[in-house]
């Protein structure tokens, strides 16, 4: 049986993977391990994106941890970011996000964020799996069951709360700036708009409307043709778009190009090294980050120190050196700071703040990293436990490689998060790339063939 705790929670098919009976049970082992380590009363928070399963798996949850005695504040629907502050601004021992992210609506996810608003080390995770696996169980009777408390004005305070963090801790504020913001009927939908107008920006909010069954549907950091023609149409200076649980964020200029995760880093980093921010002038990325950004730091006179992908090895990463700014290029962004995970929230209006205090155009900030052609390709239905391993899937790896010399590279790995195997070229010409990777994926689906 494999490890249920993946690089960010445990996620799959809601209903088929993730059940009501795993979200009880995985909530009575986390409160038996955090309970543990904290001793006494222990106080939770539990929070959720829009999505319909979302509303029996957090009731799950939360039956399951009052259950085991914890008392359990229910915040309702909130950005992941928001959850992991809020548990360290109310001083919750820990909290428990549902939401899949950027998957499709009928996937679900779990992750747990300890005292701090941290996400959980590997050893806590693999106790907490060791105890759901073993049925070991605490089940308190009379006064000492956990108390659950929810509600609008829960709710509302947990907004306010992290509305108003959000907004005090930009550099500048966004006068003069016309933004769309797309929140893919997700949980930035309430959250997002209110922000960028709170810090002075005028907001065009398109797919906020969720129903639970639209979150990601063809909108958000996944699908930025309608914000593009959005900003096109609108004349808006820029675009911002965050996936179903707001933790990323990508953007677009006011041409409708994209801004990548890379250049977003580079343009904070650089913004941050100016004002004397940037810690030993160090970038955390992950080896998915294109030759560009390295290119382009290093021509700036920053440090590029690169992680395996996930935003979990990003902040151990910046954990061990004290680093000021880390993330990938899918638009996870962590300052530190500020945050102690990815905000896509926050990263948005940190951007934001850079263009309104330079006079700059998101496109004139973002050119400083010029990206390479990248291609990816997922191959999906495959035994992706056996990528590292295949003997003739390596060879052709190789020779690709050879292909490619110092002007590219390839990259071959499993999802963390879906059951595909995602192949990534870098070439100096965008059909040799393409060519390649397509290549690539053809050996990944015989030789990995279910």
């Amino acid at each position: 049986m494999g490890r249920l705790f993946g690089t960010d929670g445990v996620r799959g098919l809601a209903n088929v993977d993730l059940t009501v009976e795993m979200a009880v049970g995985l909530s009575v082992a986390t409160a038996g391990v955090l309970g543990a380590e904290r001793g006494g009363r222990t106080t939770a928070l539990v929070a959720r994106d829009p999505r319909a399963s979302g509303e029996f798996l957090s009731a799950a949850v939360t039956a399951g941890l009052a259950s085991a005695g914890v008392d359990v504040r229910d915040v309702g629907v909130v950005p992941t970011p928001a959850l992991a502050h809020l548990v360290d601004a109310w001083r919750a021992d820990f909290g428990v996000m549902l939401s899949a992210s950027h998957n499709p609506m009928p996937d679900n996810g779990l992750k747990v964020f300890a005292r701090g608003g941290t996400k959980l080390p590997d050893r806590v995770e693999d106790a907490i799996e060791a105890e759901y696996r073993t049925g070991v169980e605490h089940r308190p009777t009379g006064a000492e069951v956990g108390r659950v408390r929810r509600g609008d004005a829960v709710e509302r305070e947990a907004v306010d709360t992290y509305v108003a963090h959000v907004v005090a801790s930009l550099p500048h504020d966004l006068s003069g700036l016309h933004v769309v913001v797309d929140c893919a009927h997700g949980a930035a939908s309430t959250v997002a708009p209110r922000v960028l107008a709170e810090a002075g920006a005028r907001v065009t909010a398109i797919n906020a409307s969720p129903d639970g069954l639209n979150i990601n549907d063809g909108v958000g950091s996944t699908h930025l043709g309608p914000l593009q023609r959005a900003v096109l149409d609108l004349g808006a200076d820029a675009g911002i778009a965050h996936d179903g649980d707001a933790d990323r964020c990508l953007a677009v200029d006011a041409t409708g190009e994209v801004v990548d995760g890379d250049q977003i880093m580079a343009v904070l980093a650089l913004a941050m090294k100016e004002r004397g921010e940037l810690r030993e002038d160090t970038l955390v990325a992950t080896v998915m980050s294109n030759l560009g950004l390295r290119l382009a730091m290093q021509r700036e006179g920053v440090t590029l120190v690169e992680t395996a992908v996930g935003d979990r090895y990003v902040l151990e990463a910046l954990g061990r050196g004290g680093w000021s700014i880390g993330g990938e290029q899918s638009g996870h962004v962590v300052l530190p700071a500020h945050a102690t995970t990815g905000d896509g929230v926050l990263t948005a209006v940190h951007l934001l703040a850079r263009a309104a205090a330079t006079g700059r155009s998101l496109a004139d900030l973002a050119g400083v990293v010029q990206r390479l052609p990248q291609v990816l390709v997922n191959v999906p239905g495959v035994q992706k436990s056996r990528a590292s391993s295949d003997a003739e899937l390596l060879a052709a790896v190789r020779a690709a490689e050879e292909e490619l010399g110092s002007t590219g590279r390839v990259l071959l790995r499993p999802s963390g998060t879906e059951p595909l195997v995602r192949v990534m070229v870098e070439a100096a010409e965008q059909e040799q790339a393409q060519a390649v990777a397509d290549r690539l994926a053809v050996v990944v689906r015989e030789r990995l063939a279910l």
